[in-house]
């Protein structure tokens, strides 16, 4: 079950209780003027930005807004478009649209989880994730992450591991 019961209960923690799964929840103070929600989430934890994850939603289908799938990759790189069109099985994806992310996701954007979506999602993780024995995710809002082990994130999204980040 989860650490720190102050964190208030958001649908990501709400999910990873329910399934059992142990985390740690970490606050920090986010500012409205970060430039980046996953670099800024790295450098007030103090934690490598390769251990630090973000959430990002591509869509696999002809449009930004169809076919929506889960790509986790860390702050410090960026995201492989054609690699998580492969480990989705699809040619290519394309970043999804924004409006659609949240929609799908529920959560606004600096503060979409893996998990505890509104609607469920085909998942990817970057295979970096494994390389640490705890990573960091978004655990629902900004200023909000969840230290879990890579492979609860994969058991409480059934995530594919691949190769999906440019570092």
């Amino acid at each position: 079950m989860g650490k720190n019961k102050q964190a208030a209960s958001t649908p990501a923690t709400a999910a990873l209780d329910a399934a059992g799964i142990a985390y740690t929840a970490h606050h920090y103070v986010h500012s409205d003027s970060a430039e980046s929600y996953g670099g800024e989430a790295a450098e007030q934890l103090g934690v490598d930005g390769a251990r630090v994850f973000k959430t990002l939603m591509v869509s696999t289908g002809a449009t930004a807004s169809q076919e929506l799938a889960i790509a986790v990759v860390p702050v410090d790189s960026m995201l492989d478009l054609k690699a998580v069109g492969v480990a989705l099985g699809k040619k290519k994806a394309q970043m999804a649209d924004k409006g659609a992310a949240q929609r799908r996701s529920g959560y606004v954007l600096g503060g979409i989880s893996p998990f505890g979506q509104r609607q469920q999602s085909a998942t990817v993780i970057d295979a970096s994730a494994q390389l640490f024995d705890t990573v960091f995710i978004s655990g629902g809002r900004r200023g909000f992450s969840l230290e879990i082990a890579p492979q609860d994130v994969v058991r409480a999204t059934g995530a594919t591991v691949a190769s999906i980040a440019v570092h």
